[in-house]
């Protein structure tokens, strides 16, 4: 693994309607406090948004925070996005309300990695940090 003289880049979203943020905050939190620039979206963003937001702040990493159920519809929704938009060189994370049994079918449509409620924000921190596809020399 190359050396990175930059931070690492990291979009944190809440697609839809869930209001719940407060989660997403305390990751961003942890992401910003490990030395990587975090850029929160707020409440309520449509997939659009964020692969929009995601393309102008050329991040690293996209991590959706969803409480609403509605993990598969959404993961499935971003892969579909950043695909036609033909980018492929992001590390992708879903992190929230999601039952184990849902994890492979996620990892299947493209999403990296999982990180269900109770995750320790150490485990989120060290993952990015050791799978972030981009570094710059």
């Amino acid at each position: 693994m190359l050396e990175r003289n930059v931070p690492i880049r990291v979009l944190i979203a809440k697609p839809g309607l869930d209001g719940h943020d407060r989660g997403a905050k305390v990751v961003t939190m942890a992401l910003k406090n490990a030395g990587m620039e975090v850029i929160y979206t707020g409440r309520h963003r449509t997939i659009g948004d964020i692969v929009a937001t995601a393309i102008q702040e050329d991040v690293d990493v996209i991590g959706l925070s969803i409480l609403s159920g509605s993990h598969l519809n959404y993961s499935s929704r971003l892969i579909e996005a950043l695909n036609k938009q033909g980018v492929t060189d992001k590390l992708i994370i879903v992190g929230g309300c999601v039952p184990s049994h849902d994890i492979p079918a996620m990892k299947d449509i493209g999403i990296d990695e999982v990180f269900p409620e109770g995750s320790k924000l150490d485990e989120i921190v060290h993952y990015v940090r050791n799978n972030t596809r981009i570094y710059k020399e």
